[in-house]
């Protein structure tokens, strides 16, 4: 299986060489095609996203990245979000999970959020009105609403999951909002079997902060999604380990939720379990659930003790300790 390789800038190259030593330890049979994007490569070729990018993605279907820095004053407003527009990758996925010994004032939090990811505020269409007034401009369709709640139901029911959640402000919004709300009211009845709750964006972020135990699958627009993902991370130990995917038709793109911490990359300090945990996404959606599971259950193992917790997770421990613990943990061996 042949996988796209972006290794980004940052500390992507040393946590995607870390996945890299753990998949081979794992027996997966990925194999990587690797290409860049992002500040490193836009310092060389004049461009933060090359055609050899396009054409591997094209190609393999599934690439998996390492975080990217996005330009300031020039260039995209994301590479991320442009990678995104061109592929109409429209559902990002990131699941928040407890992972055992980490220390929060929560336990047992399992929820999946299903963020719409190709119009919303994040459309990026803005004008100029005067010196003093500017707007940005909201776009929701009934379309791109359908098939993002569509795909939240259909998580839910292929992985026995209980409820959905949608999380709009339709109370404030109520023709772009509504829209959203309406539609998954309508997609919600093709699922008698599945609970069907409608929140505010406000009350939802109170919600998951006192209580995110009652959330299952959240369903929701865009600019909510990516607010509500990064609290998701602190609920359960920060953005060091939520992994996530944005996924289209034909193409999927995996990716950790973080950023590329340019303070300490090249210091051997980064966690790699985000961009594990992505790739363990990624072997489940390729047939490869057992190693998944097996590549999870290694990383709460290695997780128990506190000596492999790195230091956003209030330990000391380097990369490379914990890429080793990890491939002990799977019974192999690194060469």
């Amino acid at each position: 299986m042949k996988v796209t390789l972006i290794k980004g800038d940052g500390i992507g190259p040393e946590i995607c060489d870390s996945m890299k030593k753990v998949l081979k330890a794992l027996g997966s049979k990925v194999e990587f095609e690797e290409v860049n994007a992002g500040a490193s490569v836009f310092e060389k070729e004049n461009t933060f996203i090359p055609d050899e990018v396009f054409k591997s993605i094209e190609k393999n279907k599934i690439a998996i990245k390492g975080p990217i820095t996005t330009p300031i004053g020039h260039g995209f407003r994301s590479i991320n979000v442009e990678l995104r527009k061109k592929y109409d990758l429209f559902a990002n996925i990131r699941p928040i999970k407890s992972i055992k010994n980490i220390k929060t004032k929560y336990e047992n939090v399992d929820m999946v959020i299903f963020r719409e990811n190709t119009e919303d505020l994040y459309m990026g269409l803005e004008e100029k009105i005067s010196e003093d007034e500017f707007h940005s401009i909201k776009v929701i369709t009934r379309k791109k609403s359908e098939r993002i709640i569509k795909a939240a139901f259909e998580y839910a029911k292929k992985f026995n999951r209980k409820k959905v959640t949608i999380v709009t402000k339709a109370n404030i919004m109520k023709f772009t909002d509504g829209l959203f709300l309406n539609v998954g009211r309508e997609i919600s009845k093709s699922y008698p079997d599945i609970e069907f709750e409608e929140l505010l964006v406000d009350n939802t972020a109170m919600q998951m902060v006192l209580n995110p135990n009652k959330f299952d699958v959240i369903v929701t627009e865009n600019l909510y999604g990516d607010i509500l993902s990064d609290l998701g991370a602190g609920l359960v130990g920060g953005l060091g380990l939520i992994p996530g995917v944005n996924k289209g038709e034909d193409i999927a793109i995996y990716e950790s939720v973080h950023g590329s911490a340019p303070d300490i990359a090249g210091k051997n300090l980064a966690n790699p379990i985000a961009i594990l945990l992505t790739a363990s996404l990624m072997l489940d959606d390729i047939g490869e659930e057992n190693l998944a599971k097996k590549l999870r259950k290694s990383i709460e193992k290695t997780m128990e003790d506190k000596k492999n917790h790195t230091k956003d997770l209030g330990g000391d421990a380097s990369l490379e300790k914990i890429t080793q613990e990890i491939i002990k943990n799977l019974g192999g061996e690194n060469e």
